[in-house]
């Protein structure tokens, strides 16, 4: 259950960076990452409370890493045309993200090795 919440609590903090919905992020590309950030999170939950364990933490995995990937590379060097948040670290909604996202990229992973270890 926690990988569910954490799922959709990914999705949510990323639709509230955005202003909502549809919301606004710019450049382009971004906003669709976001918008796709966004339905993969609802995916996985809805996976992992269907009992599509192994899919659903695969996708999970995808959600914590590309958003934490995200955040490094727009903090750091900056994105094509997105150089707005270098340097901003401590963004707070940014930080809850990286908690949320951290904590799903463990439980994630440590689920899949129990999924795997479990089959063989």
């Amino acid at each position: 259950m926690v990988g569910v919440v954490a799922c959709l609590a990914v999705a949510a903090i990323h639709v509230l960076d955005q202003g909502g919905v549809p919301g606004t992020k710019g450049p382009e590309y971004v906003q669709i990452m976001y918008y796709a950030l966004e339905v993969a999170g609802v995916v996985a939950a809805v996976l992992l409370l269907a009992n599509r364990a192994r899919v659903g933490w695969l996708l999970s995995l995808g959600v914590a890493a590309g958003p934490i990937v995200g955040y490094v590379l727009s903090r750091g060097p900056g994105l094509p045309d997105y150089t707005d948040d270098i340097g901003n670290w401590a963004e707070p909604l940014g930080v809850v993200s990286l908690f949320v996202e951290g904590i799903l990229l463990i439980l994630a992973a440590a689920s899949l090795v129990g999924l795997v270890r479990r089959s063989h």
